[in-house]
């Protein structure tokens, strides 16, 4: 950009202007060939399953209310399946070309109450990716598949095999690493 003040004028005039949805936390000078997304090393999502027996309608705008419990073991079981480098082609579409290869890091469940969250970070991810992979997940975890078919689905390769994506409203992006 062309901005000639520093970097903290640059923070509180987006900070004045922003809707209040978004906050900036800080800024730093990137280098000349910098890209948000090509740059960009991992990523980390989390998606919120509400998983109460009563539906609490505030809930709905940031979580997936699911009132049928869920095995959290057997998520979490599923959850460990996706680690690694694998071919996602059956959990989506890559945003560009048709490399659909992708290394997750990390993907665990944890209950905190009535709430379930999904951690995953990866390389990269492709499109409905999480989604659908919460929705395998979340069949396992109702008992309607066994834990075998997670690995089936991603062996298969193939997107009819795999689950509908869990809605969005659940999923969050909590972090972009650079380095």
């Amino acid at each position: 950009t062309d901005w000639r003040h520093s970097l903290e004028a640059l923070e509180r005039a987006w900070g004045a202007n922003l809707p209040p949805d978004i906050a900036v936390w800080g800024l730093e000078q990137a280098p000349a060939d910098f890209h948000p997304r090509f740059s960009a090393r991992r990523r980390r999502y989390r998606y919120t399953i509400w998983n109460g027996r009563r539906a609490l309608p505030l809930h709905r705008r940031y979580a997936w209310v699911h009132p049928q419990r869920l095995d959290e073991e057997m998520l979490d079981q599923a959850a460990k399946v996706f680690i690694g480098e694998h071919d996602f082609a059956a959990f989506g579409r890559p945003p560009q070309g048709e490399n659909s290869v992708r290394t997750v890091y990390t993907a665990t469940w944890t209950r905190c109450g009535d709430h379930l969250w999904f951690e995953i970070e990866g390389n990269a991810f492709l499109q409905r990716m999480v989604r659908r992979l919460v929705g395998v997940m979340a069949q396992i975890g109702r008992g309607e598949k066994p834990l075998a078919w997670a690995s089936e689905v991603l062996a298969s390769r193939e997107s009819a095999r795999c689950a509908p994506p869990a809605p969005a409203c659940g999923l969050c992006l909590m972090e972009i690493s650079y380095e």
